[in-house]
């Protein structure tokens, strides 16, 4: 447990350099910027590790993963993030732990999110995911909206008991014309930010940038980063 425990720590101090790095040379301050570290397909006992060295942000993207333990965690003072695509049949379960829905990308999710969240009695963060490889209106392969749908689904949360729209969430897109051009496409998505609050002010938070290209989202404004392999290690293969 003890090299466990160094090898994280080790790992976390250089994520946080790059970060610091990022923030110093894009003239902002380190506290702008949240760091989340996803935790998928890496035990409890790691979870606490990161806890014990003042991780406070965990992501995981898998139900049947991440909600036991999140049970087995849930003396810790964490905030969880709910960052993969979200089937309705699971949303019961997601909501009894997670403090944000970053994956937020149909009205039907909505709705359900919102029926759990009142039988609850939580308050649940959600962001809308954006689909930079969906064209103006279409669906990302790895799920989101495109950035046209943001409006009409940011009004659904924001008039939905329950829920508080928080504001988006982009991963960088294999394909179209974003692809390879991890830079570009979150500043596009700092663009729709921005367009975002003109009518949600309170909707300031962009998630972007994981292990391989978080300088480009700290460089391209985001709040939140979300990095899993480079604090935790290569993922094992799922069976």
């Amino acid at each position: 447990m003890t090299d466990r425990k160094d090898e994280l720590a080790a790992n976390l101090a250089k994520v946080e350099r790059r970060i610091a790095e990022a923030c110093a040379a894009a003239g902002r301050s380190r506290d702008e910027v949240t760091l989340i570290v996803v935790t998928k397909t890496y035990p409890a006992s790691d979870v606490r590790i990161l806890a014990e060295l003042g991780v406070r942000h965990v992501a995981e993207n898998r139900d049947q993963d991440a909600a036991p333990k999140a049970e087995a965690c849930s003396d810790l003072p964490l905030t969880w993030h709910f960052v993969g695509q979200l089937q309705t049949n699971k949303v019961r379960s997601v909501v009894g732990y997670a403090n944000f829905v970053q994956s937020v990308d149909r009205s039907k999710l909505v709705a359900a999110l919102s029926k759990e969240a009142v039988r609850s009695g939580r308050e649940l963060g959600c962001l809308i995911q954006v689909a930079l490889d969906a064209g103006e209106s279409g669906r990302g392969e790895r799920g989101g909206v495109g950035p046209g749908g943001i409006g009409e689904l940011a009004g659904l949360v924001a008039g939905a008991p329950g829920l508080r729209l928080d504001g988006l969430m982009t991963v960088a897109p294999l394909t179209g014309e974003y692809a390879g051009r991890e830079q570009a496409a979150f500043e596009r998505l700092m663009d729709l930010s921005t367009d975002l609050r003109r009518s949600h002010p309170a909707a300031t938070m962009v998630s972007a940038g994981m292990s391989t290209d978080l300088e480009q989202a700290v460089t391209a404004g985001a709040t939140h980063v979300r990095v899993g392999s480079a604090v935790l290690g290569v993922r094992p293969r799922l069976g």
